[in-house]
Order: structure tokens, then sequence, then C-alpha cells
């Protein structure tokens, strides 16, 4: 059993200045579950829980354009989640038709027995498939990782447990094809959602404030 610290964790408001919860640790109010596999994502514990038979597309029922999201995770070894940003609410690839922010335990070995061995623009903190990370902080498989990712106009940052893993340049991508591969990196406005890839993930005090 988890001490009762680690338990409640969960279900404490936001006390950031500014910031507004968007999960109240019991049900997935604000929450749509597009593509659910298994059992999709549940509240466990006062935590939002993508389990290992589970997963699927959860957006926030909101949209946003501009602002700053703060969580904490903790993923199972060789875990792989992503957050999708500025996201339409829908099936289908949302790292091409929105963007994603790669979560991803990458240094697990699994990922290195692969035939195709991971890319940088793959690791943990990418801009997946289109800007590698310039730098990782992940804890170890079992641990929280405190993140807070900002999405302002044309820029995409990210601070992991203190570590700014990511700041990147949207109009900085002027490859062709990349560009075709990815429209969605054009978007202005959309859902936060998390990608689930069949492994556990375990999710708490996400809150988030919008900027002008």
């Amino acid at each position: 059993m988890r001490p009762l610290l680690v338990c409640l964790a969960g279900l404490l408001p936001a006390a950031d200045p500014g910031f507004v919860s968007l999960f109240d640790g019991t049900t997935l109010n604000g929450w749509t579950l597009v593509g659910q596999k298994g059992p999709g994502y549940v509240v466990r514990e006062g935590m939002l829980v993508c389990p290992a038979d589970g997963g699927g597309n959860l957006f926030s029922d909101k949209e946003y354009s501009n602002f700053i999201l703060r969580f904490e995770y903790r993923l199972e070894a060789g875990g792989n989640n992503g957050l999708a940003v500025r996201a339409p609410k829908k099936l289908g690839s949302i790292a091409h038709e929105g963007t994603e922010i790669q979560i991803l335990d990458h240094e697990n070995a699994k990922w290195k027995k692969r035939k195709q061995p991971l890319k940088p623009v793959q690791y943990n903190g990418s801009v997946y498939d289109v800007i590698a990370p310039k730098a990782e902080a992940l804890k170890p498989s079992g641990e929280w990782n405190t993140q807070e990712v900002t999405v302002n106009g044309r820029r995409i940052r990210v601070v992991l447990n203190g570590v700014e893993i990511q700041d990147a340049d949207l109009d900085s991508v002027t490859d062709p094809a990349v560009l075709k591969k990815h429209p969605g990196l054009q978007r202005t406005r959309g859902h936060i959602g998390w990608l689930g890839h069949g492994s556990l993930i375990e999710f708490r005090n996400i809150r988030i404030r919008e900027l002008p």
C-alpha cells in the first residue's frame, strides 16, 4: 500500500496562483475518450491512470490556444504515452493532425531491441517526429516526474524535473516533407490530451493557466 500522502496527492487543489485544475481526482469530468482500448483511462487513488491494458486518446473537453500546463506523472519501465496539444478531438494520428510531446522511458532496453532504433525526434520530451529534445531529466521508472509545458504562439517549452529539455520554435521547421506529414503544427487552438499506448502511466496534479 502506498503511503497516505501519495494516495491523496491527486486530490489536493492546485495551489499555483492563476492555475485551475483539469482533473478533480475522482471522476473523468471534463474529459472525453476517443478510440478506447480496454478499460481506457480510470481514476485510482486520486490519480488519472492509463492501465497497461488500456489507452486511447483522452481529450480535454475545452480547447486551448496558449497556456502553461503543469502535471506530475509516473511511468512503468519502458512506459509510453504522449501529451497532445492544440489537437483535434478525433481518431487518427494526433502526432500528425495535432502536436504531440513525447512521454517515453526511451532508455529502457525494450526500445533498444527494436529492429529500427528510436530516433532522437522520438525521445522523451521531443515534439514527436519533428524536434528532438535538447536534454533529458527523466527519473527512473516508478518515480514521480514533475513537468511544465508552455505553449505560446509558435514556441513550445518543456521543463522536466527543473531541467529545460525542450525549447522548440515551430517556425524553424521548414522541410516541406515534414510540414506535409505534420499539418497539425499549423494549428493555433485545440484540445489537450493523453495518448495512451498500452503501458501503465499515472498522472496527478494536472493544472493549467491560459495565456493571452
